[in-house]
């Protein structure tokens, strides 16, 4: 089993990456797990509060659970994976059976800030975007995905995304083995994270 992780700033294109490098490798040998399945619970508080939560502060994960989750897969056991909606800030009572496959993505914004998580890793990706190309998405992601209005948008993301950007996720760059930047739009880079995945699970180097 071959463990990558793919992280990046909220919009750096993690999403697109991930799906060009799935698409590319044998079908029915990936499988994705995405941090967001991984925010905590928070229908204990009232829906006002929900709305303030920072979802890009490593707080806000449950990374004991996450990597727990890992360690079964790489076990060979199957895990009852969250879901959560960012429209009512909860998880559902149904959870996704996901089983073991040859390799296992872990994508999210903030899964190289745990060191846990990081030491289960085999090859770590930072996707790498301009700020303006990062926030165009997450006004757009938001808006339509989210259900927010723009100002909701802008204001989010001068008091929580960018700060948290500068201070938790931009410095996990030093951790990653291959920086991709451009995002989704850089063929090449996909290229050659689809060729290194392929060569590693043949066993060649």
């Amino acid at each position: 089993m071959l463990i990558v992780g793919i992280a990046g700033g909220t919009g750096s294109g993690k999403t697109t990456v991930v799906k060009r490098i799935v698409e590319c490798l044998p079908q029915g040998e990936v499988v994705v797990i995405p941090q967001d399945s991984y925010y905590k619970d928070s229908s204990h508080l009232p829906m006002e509060k929900r709305q303030e939560i920072n979802f890009d502060h490593p707080s806000s994960i449950e990374f004991e659970l996450l990597v727990e989750h890992v360690k079964h897969l790489k076990r060979g056991e199957h895990i009852d994976q969250p879901i959560y909606s960012y429209l009512t800030c909860t998880r559902a009572n149904e959870t996704v059976t996901i089983s073991p496959k040859h390799v296992v993505i872990i994508e999210g914004i903030l899964i190289l800030t745990n060191p846990e998580l990081r030491d289960l890793m085999d090859i770590k990706i930072y996707v790498d975007a301009d700020a303006d190309d990062r926030l165009s998405r997450v006004i757009f992601r938001d808006i339509v995905e989210r259900g927010r209005s723009i100002n909701k948008v802008l204001e989010r993301y001068e008091k929580t995304v960018k700060p948290m950007h500068l201070q938790f996720i931009e410095p996990t760059k030093r951790y990653a083995d291959i920086i991709v930047p451009q995002g989704g739009e850089n063929s090449v880079a996909i290229n050659i994270l689809t060729s290194i995945i392929e060569k590693n699970l043949s066993g060649t180097t």
